[in-house]
């Protein structure tokens, strides 16, 4: 505004000083009404608005309604951990005695039979427990179709996870029993047993306590490995948490049934424990 001009005097700058203060107080009053108009406009458009009331419900859930959720969902997984022990105990009662056999035939002197079970054990270890438990389950109707598919899903799922550990339980054994000193069975037939009671009073139960912590590490994998058995519908812990999952799209049950393999493993891990802790008759 104020721009120094030569050929101008004092007198031309006061003035223009002065015209500018004038032209300022004309313009400021207009500004501040519009700015006093668009502010009481404002205010009535949010007054002539309706007032919406929270309550401490709507923004937060009630927790009794939380638990309420989560114990139904405790318990309806609580019938999937029934049907997964019942996978568990089955598979071991049958794995453990047919690993000693696939052992002893593994070990026989007959190359025929020695060579045929090292090829089973071999394809039982070298494919997946999935593709085993589809195979067993979905197999036979595949073959032959008159026969249809199981309806009772615990049948083909133990037969699958009975087969692919005794193929794991077979190896642990013959380390066990390569381990034996030659020793033993010498001194045995010296005594006068056969062959029949050296392996069953005196070699048997020195291979069991040697093999026992390998034998505890493959029963808590089994217990993780119980929820393979979802991939034929079988209804244990993991598949009804995968149900709930999806319907009520929430991770909840998944975190919940990492609760209920943990404890599962845990009680394994002490019964076990005590076992190892019998057998270990030389402390």
């Amino acid at each position: 505004i104020f721009r120094h001009n030569r050929s101008s005097s004092h007198h031309s700058i006061v003035t223009d000083c002065h015209s500018w203060k004038n032209r300022r107080i004309r313009t400021y009053p207009y500004i501040l009404a519009e700015y006093d108009r668009c502010r009481i406009s404002r205010f009535t458009v949010l007054r002539s608005q309706p007032v919406i009331k929270c309550s401490k419900n709507d923004i937060m859930p009630d927790l009794a309604t939380i638990a309420n959720s989560h114990t139904t969902m405790i318990l309806k997984m609580s019938e999937g951990l029934g049907n997964t022990c019942a996978i568990f105990f089955l598979t071991l009662l049958f794995s453990l005695p047919l690993g000693m056999l696939f052992a002893l035939l593994r070990m026989s002197k007959n190359k025929v039979v020695s060579s045929v079970m090292r090829f089973i054990i071999s394809v039982l270890r070298g494919t997946p427990l999935m593709l085993q438990l589809l195979a067993v389950t979905y197999g036979p109707h595949y073959l032959f179709p008159d026969l249809g598919v199981a309806r009772n899903k615990l049948i083909p799922v133990v037969i699958a996870f009975a087969i692919n550990y005794a193929a794991y339980f077979a190896e642990i054994y013959r380390g066990g029993i390569d381990s034996m000193p030659v020793g033993q069975y010498e001194a045995a037939g010296v005594l006068g047993y056969t062959k029949l009671q050296t392996f069953l009073r005196i070699i048997l139960p020195q291979v069991v306590k040697r093999i026992m912590p390998s034998i505890t590490n493959e029963v808590v994998t089994l217990v993780k490995d119980t929820s393979i058995a979802f991939c034929v519908s079988y209804e244990e812990l993991f598949t009804i948490g995968k149900q709930i999952a999806n319907s009520q799209t929430s991770f909840m049950p998944f975190l919940i049934a990492g609760i209920f393999y943990f404890v599962f493993n845990g009680i394994v891990d002490v019964v076990m424990g005590r076992i190892e802790k019998r057998m270990d008759y030389y402390q």
